[in-house]
């Protein structure tokens, strides 16, 4: 039996790879994607979860990325305002640290690189008023701005089941072993690590998205050895707490620290606090990477320096650590690495071959659209951009003209009196998670009842039918850290009921 034989096959179920497979489905190519684990797995899942244009940046005379990154903000936030939301910043000012003018300097310049505003403008703001009292009386002034917060997760997953929507194939717990061009096209070894069994396919062309194993990708399967003019990565971890929640109020805080690193202090489902993140050297496998004794300490100094509220590690509930895969451009300090990308092209090969090296959340659509464009030029195609203006999935609520907030108050409202039934917390996680998808689970259900088993803490049978057949959901894990935040609000009840549908 012959292999199937696609247009393209992306290596690396992350955001990366997310976007080029649905950027790559829309162009009417045939796609696979195979991710080795689950989707948004790795670095992906592990995110501050901005969309942002990078403020400390700046500083790093970054603005053609700043520039990119605030665009980006302003698309997304248009193209998926069920997972993308305005959070506003408070930046305390530190009279030890940077002087007042040149922040509100740096304000005004990044007011001004977002170009159209879609978000308010940064303002001074006085930090004496009741909302801003849970800070240490000398810090009297402050600023006022505004970013995105983003589900980041349900942002790889919408991508990819925008893609498979296209036609794109998605293969997970598939892991890449082998990679061979001979006879004009790629031969791609893969191992089904459920079933321990090998399979093949083949492709015109490749992109290598796995994040931070890019380069050791490579070296496993021997194409490192032949150039020498592969980019080198750093890894550098960044690690998060989560606190029962530590304010009222929906604004976040942004901490500048004695080493010239920020720390974010962010509201976080609901019920919880968020505070992160760091920057350490990394060698090993990232998916190991946990947070340090270290780290912990210092996100509760950087914390404790500025909040009444005295914090130690203990008093975290939760804790998670991620892997940045940053392409190496030699500056010395972690903190100074570029998060820019870099696209290499393995051009000794007949069949175009891409490898990514660093990129972000923000900026994953516009570098799968230059990562497509450059494969149209390398084989004569001439399949246009399309992701700028087109909603992500479940993200179509919008109306030309349409602010992304009112759009999204008008959807709930309307699911709402649709679904009189939900409880008001379920039906807000619905309308948020899966936007327009909702209906994929409800569909015509007249009461809590038509969603079949209740498993407890509003999780019913119905939603993780629609996990499994539509967002490739597998283990109990899958659901309540990826395809949702279940996993810290729902009991260890329901988390062994669920057991039963995978045993």
């Amino acid at each position: 039996m012959s292999a199937l034989h696609y247009d393209l096959c992306v290596i690396g179920g992350g955001i990366n790879g997310a976007g080029i497979a649905r950027d790559a489905a829309g162009r009417g190519l045939s796609v696979v994607l195979v991710e080795a684990d689950d989707l948004a797995s790795a670095t992906s899942s592990a995110s501050t979860k901005l969309i942002h244009g990078g403020l400390r940046y700046l500083e790093m005379y970054e603005f053609k990325m700043v520039r990119e990154a605030l665009k980006e903000r302003s698309s997304l936030h248009r193209s998926a305002a069920h997972l993308i939301k305005p959070q506003e910043f408070i930046l305390p000012h530190d009279q030890t640290q940077r002087p007042l003018w040149m922040i509100r300097l740096g304000l005004f310049l990044y007011d001004f690189l977002a170009g159209k505003k879609t978000l308010p403008s940064s303002k001074l703001v006085d930090l004496k008023t009741a909302e801003n009292q849970l800070l240490k009386s000398e810090f009297e002034k402050g600023f006022s701005y505004f970013d995105c917060w983003a589900d980041d997760t349900r942002l790889v997953v919408s991508n990819i089941t925008d893609a498979a929507s296209r036609g794109a194939r998605i293969l997970t717990r598939m892991k890449c072993k082998s990679l061979v061009c001979e006879d004009g096209s790629w031969r791609v070894g893969l191992k089904d690590q459920v079933r321990d069994e090998d399979i093949e396919i083949k492709a015109n062309m490749v992109v290598n998205t796995t994040g931070p194993w890019a380069r050791s990708f490579l070296e496993d399967i021997g194409f490192t050895e032949n150039d020498p003019n592969i980019p080198n990565m750093r890894l550098v971890k960044g690690s998060h707490l989560i606190f029962p929640k530590l304010y009222e109020g929906g604004q976040a805080y942004i901490l500048q620290q004695p080493d010239k690193r920020i720390v974010f202090v962010i509201p976080y489902e609901q019920d919880y606090t968020l505070i992160g993140t760091t920057e350490e050297a990394y060698e090993g496998n990232p998916r190991e990477c946990r947070i340090s004794k270290e780290e912990g300490s210092y996100l509760c100094k950087a914390h404790n320096r500025f909040f009444e509220k005295q914090l130690k590690p203990d008093d975290a509930i939760f804790s998670y650590s991620g892997v940045r895969p940053l392409f190496d451009d030699g500056a010395s300090d972690a903190r100074c690495v570029t998060r820019g990308y870099r696209i290499y092209h393995h051009e000794r090969y007949h069949n175009p071959f891409l490898t990514v090296f660093g990129g972000k959340l923000t900026t994953y659509r516009s570098l799968s659209e230059h990562v497509m464009d450059k494969l149209m030029i390398l084989t004569g195609r001439n399949n246009p951009a399309w992701t700028r203006q087109k909603p992500l999935v479940g993200g179509d609520f919008i109306s030309k003209g349409q602010a992304p907030d009112a759009a999204y108050e008008a959807f709930r409202a309307a699911q709402g009196e649709k679904y009189t039934f939900l409880p008001p917390e379920l039906l807000e996680r619905y309308c948020r998670a899966y936007g327009t998808r909702m209906g994929y689970i409800l569909k015509e259900a007249k009461s809590l009842d038509d969603l079949g088993v209740h498993y407890g803490d509003h999780v019913y049978e119905a939603e993780i039918q629609y996990l499994r057949y539509y967002e490739w959901a597998q283990s109990v894990e899958d659901i309540i850290w990826r395809r949702s935040k279940l996993g810290i609000h729902i009991s260890d009840e329901t988390i062994a009921a669920l057991q039963q549908c995978f045993s």
